[in-house]
Order: C-alpha cells, then structure tokens, then sequence
C-alpha cells in the first residue's frame, strides 16, 4: 500500500470537529463518492478506496443523496425494451 503525506492547516480539523486521522478517513470517503457520482470509479472501487465495506459504502452513498446505480434513465428504458 501506498502512504500519501498532504500539509493540511490545523483549522481544518476544527471546522470538521475530527482528528487529523478521522479527517483523512473522511476525505476518503468524500473522494470516493464524487468520483463515484462522476462515472469514474465502480462501486467496488469507491469502497476500497474509502476503506468501506460495499455495503457501507452504498450507505454513504445515500447518506450523500448520490445515487447507487450508474445508469441514466435513457439507459433504463433501453433495457427494458429489449427485455421481450
């Protein structure tokens, strides 16, 4: 595994009411589900990247209001049209 080192001011972890520790884990998981709701990473990997179970992941994923499935409506209905 991989350590990144970020320089971050020390009233970022005031605003966020977290240790250094518990602010690093939640950039994760906020990075993951942006990426997540831009089309860039699957489920799978958000949730590595969060450090998260999926199913734990799927839940930030709606404590978010981000939705869990990368399929567009038009998507959808195409799907369904072919399902006769």
């Amino acid at each position: 595994m991989t350590t990144l080192t970020m320089e971050m001011p020390d009233t970022v972890f005031a605003v966020f009411g977290a240790d250094p520790k518990e602010f690093s884990h939640q950039m994760r998981i906020a990075a993951a589900i942006k990426w997540y709701e831009m089309g860039k990473i699957s489920q799978s990997k958000g949730a590595e990247i969060a450090g998260l179970s999926r199913a734990d992941f799927i839940n930030e994923l709606s404590a978010a209001n981000v939705t869990p499935f990368q399929i567009t409506s038009a998507q959808l209905r195409e799907e369904l049209a072919d399902v006769d």
